[in-house]
């Protein structure tokens, strides 16, 4: 058995920690927002990303380039599981749409884990800032942009 606390392994821990990491501060944000997804999910997706990843990196060093097995297709179904997810959180509620902010983001948690599971911290930490900022920042101006009284006048008229 492989000691574990070889390079290999440590680059693994790594690469799992900074996805779980990164998912949860994005998680902290969607409690903050009292959202029902948050920082376990959150985490969890983005880790189990990375995973997913990890693994098929894994499994074509094991059976080489020269096989059939293409390790790309392990990560393209994370894509596909997360959105299955992702349709399951969305919903109408009194004619409005619920759910698609928070959906979105565990897709791009999911993008972020997968970064992670790669090795691209660069890529994987500057999207959880940039998905910080949707979250934060465009929250903030959204809301202002609600209180307009042009806002005002165009929801009134799909209410009716």
């Amino acid at each position: 058995m492989q000691n574990i606390f070889d390079p290999a392994t440590l680059e693994i821990i790594c690469r799992l920690a900074v996805a779980l990491l990164l998912g949860m501060l994005i998680g902290v944000e969607r409690v903050w927002a009292h959202k029902t997804a948050g920082i376990r999910t959150y985490a969890l997706v983005s880790m189990g990303s990375a995973l997913f990843v990890i693994i098929s990196e894994m499994m074509a060093q094991a059976y080489g380039l020269g096989s059939s097995f293409d390790p790309s297709r392990i990560a393209s179904q994370v894509v596909v599981g997360v959105g299955f997810i992702g349709a399951g959180l969305i919903f109408t509620k009194d004619s409005k749409l619920v759910g698609i902010t928070t959906a979105t983001g565990l897709w791009v948690s999911a993008g972020i884990g997968m970064a992670s599971g790669f090795g691209l911290y660069k890529v994987s930490i500057i999207a959880t800032v940039l998905t910080l900022f949707v979250f934060v920042a465009l929250w903030f101006f959204e809301a202002k942009l609600k209180k307009t009284e042009l806002y005002k006048e165009q929801h009134l008229d799909d209410n009716q």
